[in-house]
């Protein structure tokens, strides 16, 4: 598998495989990077089908760890952007593959871009759920964090700025061919929500039995990289 390292405006990224006209733009989870397992073997599944990978690591993530301050999403939907327009002058067709909060990000950046199709490993599909889930356990009213701002916890710091730009831009349109896929045990991107994503917006969905959010063990990353065989 050839992996180059590049940088695109400052922002250190990988292109996996060989020019093929089709590229498509990954986005990896919290804590994680650009080279993530899940993403290296997207990239050798995809390089038989005629894709090149680009991935790159979001601010505060991978090589950008030392970057200061809190992450906010129009970072992320800012990158995001930047690495689309490097990858259209690289590409006739862009696909998206997003991890967890990559997803998410990829759905604030992308709902009226030319994509190709998409694919959805543990997607986050409802942010705000998610951070007044946490809010509930550190027993936070909105108003108090308004007030303090920043929220410290042994989870995820919660910031309000990020709570409040993610209440202001809800996900409403979403139209390209998507597939996803996420574990049976997964307590982040809870069925429920997930499912109601997928029927909304007419995405195929696939549930791994025993599978957790983060797909780390061998049998989560068998599963996933059949599924990524079969849809690509």
């Amino acid at each position: 598998m050839k992996l180059e390292k590049i940088q695109v405006s400052g922002i250190p990224a990988v292109i996996w495989g060989e020019p093929c006209g089709r590229i498509i733009l990954a986005a990896h989870g919290s804590r994680s990077s650009k080279t993530d397992e899940c993403i290296r073997i997207l990239a050798e599944e995809a390089a038989g089908r005629g894709y090149q990978v680009l991935s790159f690591d979001l601010p505060r993530h991978g090589e950008r760890a030392c970057e200061t301050g809190l992450l906010m999403p129009d970072e992320c939907v800012r990158d995001l952007s930047v690495m689309y327009a490097y990858a259209g002058k690289r590409a006739e067709k862009i696909s998206l593959f997003g991890c967890s909060m990559g997803a998410y990000f990829q759905l604030l950046a992308f709902a009226d871009a030319d994509i190709d199709r998409v694919w959805f490993l543990s997607p986050v599909t409802d942010m705000e759920r998610i951070i007044r889930g946490m809010m509930e356990v550190c027993g936070v009213t909105e108003s108090e964090f308004r007030e303090r701002v920043v929220i410290e916890n042994d989870m995820e710091t919660l910031y309000y700025p990020y709570y409040e730009y993610v209440r202001r831009h809800p996900i409403v349109c979403w139209p390209h061919r998507t597939y996803i896929l996420r574990g049976e045990n997964d307590t982040l991107s809870e069925y429920p929500y997930v499912r109601a994503f997928a029927d909304r917006f007419g995405c195929g969905l696939t549930v791994q039995e025993g599978g957790e959010h983060w797909f780390h063990t061998e049998p989560e990353l068998a599963f996933f990289r059949s599924w990524i065989r079969k849809h690509l």
